[in-house]
Order: structure tokens, then sequence, then C-alpha cells
């Protein structure tokens, strides 16, 4: 598989699975630029030990934990109150809470479930989280309920 094909076929996926980790579009289209520079870099030494999408996703989640470490070490500027993101506006409203709701959960969670949106194989999920299928089957319907609760709870606020 060349790299344009990857691009192609990861790309949003990638995105998306960066936007569940920061719940920043454009932190999130930063860090998955930088997975496909490793990507492009790493790829002649892929082994095909597993799927490519396997392999691509484990850098993506490296790279988002990895980029959120730094973040926490970064002092931050407060930013004016007026400052608004038109992108992130342009996302539907239920999209952009389940975000955030995402983006609240614990690390490892936001993988799982993140991973579980793009319709990863469970079996590659437990490959890149390092845990056992049955654990993923388990915490991927215990962070649904948890979602399904944000979201009923936020519905009855609205």
């Amino acid at each position: 598989m060349t790299f344009d094909e990857i691009y192609k076929i990861y790309w949003q996926k990638i995105f998306r699975l960066c936007l569940g980790y920061v719940n920043d579009f454009d932190w999130a289209k930063d860090i998955a630029q930088e997975t496909f520079i490793i990507v492009w870099q790493q790829l002649p030494k892929f082994k095909h030990e597993s799927a490519v999408g396997t392999w691509i996703f484990r850098i993506a989640t490296n790279n988002c934990l990895r980029q959120i470490e730094k973040d926490k070490r970064t002092p931050k500027a407060a930013l004016p109150d007026d400052l608004k993101d038109e992108k992130q506006s342009s996302i539907e409203p239920q999209i952009r809470f389940l975000y955030q709701c995402i983006a609240e959960l614990p690390e490892t969670d936001r993988i799982i479930i993140s991973l579980e949106l793009e319709d990863v194989k469970q079996s590659e999920i437990a490959s890149i989280t390092g845990l056992s299928e049955a654990n993923i089957r388990v915490k991927i319907h215990r962070i649904k309920e948890k979602l399904s609760q944000k979201f009923k709870a936020h519905a009855h606020e609205q």
C-alpha cells in the first residue's frame, strides 16, 4: 500500500480519533498531520506484523498521548473571552457535545471509544491498547453507558 493510498483511506479516521482526544479542531488537525509525517517516515520499515490500520492507529494514539502530556507541561496564556472558534461552530451541536464528553473520559477510555467509533475491530483495539478483547468489550459497554447518561442529562437541560 502506498502512502497516498494510506492517507486517503485513514486521514478522516485519524483526524476524528485525534479530535476525540483533544476536543480542539486545529490541534487535532496538527496531531493528525504529525501522525502522517511519522507514517510516511516509518512506512519503509513497516513489517506487516499487524494490519496497516492497527499500526497507524497505534502511532496516532501514541502521538495524541505525547501531545497531551506536552500540553500539560506548557503554561497556558489566557485567551480573550470573545475569541470564537468558527470551525468548531460548524460542527453539529450533538457531535460537538459527543467530542466534549469523550474528551472528559480517562485516557484509555478515550482511545477505546474513539477507535470503536471508527469501526476498528475489537481485536485490533485490544492490540493497540494492550488490553484483552474481553476487557475491551466490557469497557466499550461501560463507556457507551456513561456517554448515554451524559446525553440524557444534556437533553433534560435543553
